[in-house]
């Protein structure tokens, strides 16, 4: 269902894929907030909870899910949620349910539950989810067009106030996604590529949560602006040193464009709240909490946005000029006044993230882009941190001393890696890259078992499992150098 009749690409959407995955972990006692969901998830869990009880097959199938859910539980019900969106949103449709994107590019937390795929499957089939799909596409239709109107409502307003149509976002997409089967009060956003999607799950009541939707549709609209201006972004990188202190996400005190932006959404935010003038007080006191929480330019924005009100200019016209007048020393002298917050409030966007493994996710994003030194500065950070994955820091370690032809230092991480790794990608592509560093070596019989010990681990991932199948079949060998 559209949103709106105009901008196809931002669209209000349902997914058999995010209801499998969710009636799965709704059977295995995932039940947050359950009294105050709609009543469509009582009745899904009910039916479900009877075809899994009906058989031995079934049984035993929901016994293994239940087993992976439990291993996979969270501290708390929110993060919980969290890892199985992030890995439905990644995942095609069923029965097969294969991933859309390539392992390296998978969010950690999808990762870290990618064992599930195999699991679901053949769940998917004993518990006859497709036909309780189809049974209650009635009910989801009813749900979306309960929110038609507030969402067409959040896309109109905020394109006016930009001035920013988002038909002209050709190939870029934005979709809300009804899921009655998750917690009412949780709200998750993601971004994977130019894909921005939200999971907004219906409770008792009727309102939908239009801050948190409006401030993911401001990502989407504006995200690509800060990457359209490296050179003004460049130019703002030692703004990053003030933000050392403050108590936001590591992700934004890395990378300036994602700060930028961030800064400008609350300050757009802020410039929307109200218009009376007993408000005022009220949109300045957001400014100042933004900037305690580490969002450093929001009071320039915001005065920014005062004189973008008035003139005819659209956003994307306007932001060159609006980003290359930001006067650094003096947002630096501004900022010498501020004491920062205590902690900040989570980043909707970074709900896939939990608080840890930031500077390892940032040094396997400079590693990408060529910078091996910098990545290597990171992933050493992360080793002495209590709050980033050791398992994933150790194989970038090992990457890079590959990278470096330093094999014996590789092969020494790749052993720590997995002393400590949970993560099925991280075990079974060590395991891999073990196995040709032992081939390499000369000790077939080795490698063989680091070989087969991928196949073990790496089951649900086809790339490691292609891998390991050719290291098995016959020894390793480097690519030839181009002539």
């Amino acid at each position: 269902m559209r949103a709106t009749e105009n901008p196809p690409n931002v669209a209000l959407d349902t997914s058999e894929t995010l209801f499998s995955v969710l009636a799965a972990i709704n059977t295995c006692g995932y039940d947050a907030e359950l009294a105050a969901s709609d009543p469509l998830r009582l009745q899904i869990r009910e039916e479900v909870g009877k075809l899994t009880q009906s058989y031995d097959q079934a049984k035993d199938e929901t016994a293994i899910l239940c087993q992976f859910y439990q291993e996979h539980e969270q501290p708390d019900s929110a993060h919980t949620l969290a890892q199985y969106v992030s890995l439905a949103l990644c995942l095609g449709p069923p029965p097969t349910f294969a991933f859309k994107m390539k392992e390296a590019e998978l969010p950690p937390d999808a990762l870290r539950i990618a064992g599930l795929v195999p699991i679901l499957q053949k769940f998917y089939d004993v518990a006859g989810l497709h036909t309780i799909w189809t049974r209650h596409q009635e009910g989801y239709s009813a749900l979306s067009a309960r929110y038609h109107e507030s969402l067409a409502k959040v896309v109109f307003d905020t394109e006016v106030y930009l001035k920013l149509p988002s038909a002209g976002y050709l190939g870029h997409s934005f979709t809300v996604f009804i899921e009655p089967m998750g917690a009412p009060g949780q709200t998750n956003a993601r971004n994977y590529g130019a894909d921005y999607s939200i999971v907004i799950s219906p409770g008792t009541g009727l309102n939908l949560k239009t801050g948190q939707i409006r401030h993911a549709y401001l990502h989407y609209l504006l995200d690509p602006l800060a990457l359209k201006y490296p050179a003004s972004m460049e130019r703002l990188k030692p703004l990053l040193a003030n933000t050392a202190k403050a108590p936001m996400d590591q992700s934004f005190k890395n990378d300036i464009s994602l700060l930028v932006t961030e800064c400008l959404i609350r300050a757009i935010e802020a410039r929307t709240s109200g218009t009376s003038k007993a408000g005022e007080a009220d949109r300045h006191a957001a400014v100042q909490r933004s900037v305690e929480q580490g969002y450093i330019l929001t009071t320039y924005f915001y005065d920014a946005l005062v004189q973008f009100e008035k003139s005819p200019e659209g956003l994307r016209s306007a932001y060159p000029e609006m980003v290359s007048t930001i006067d650094i020393s003096k947002e630096q002298k501004r900022l010498a006044q501020v004491q920062f917050a205590r902690q900040a409030d989570p980043e909707l966007l970074s709900v896939s993230q939990s608080s840890e493994g930031k500077l390892v996710i940032t040094a396997q994003q400079k590693l990408a882009s060529g910078d091996a030194d910098a990545a290597k500065h990171l992933a050493e950070q992360a080793l002495e941190s209590k709050n980033e994955d050791h398992g994933r820091a150790l194989f970038l370690l090992a990457q890079i001393a590959t990278k470096n032809r330093d094999l014996q230092g590789a092969r020494n991480y790749f052993e720590q890696a997995l002393t400590v790794a949970q993560e099925p990608m991280v075990l079974a592509w060590s395991h891999v890259y073990l196995g040709r560093i032992l081939d390499l070596q000369e000790e077939r019989a080795a490698a063989l078992d680091q070989y087969r010990a991928a196949l073990g681990v790496g089951a649900a991932l086809p790339e490691a499992k292609a891998a390991a199948e050719r290291g098995i079949q016959q020894p390793y060998e480097p690519p030839s150098a181009p002539h």
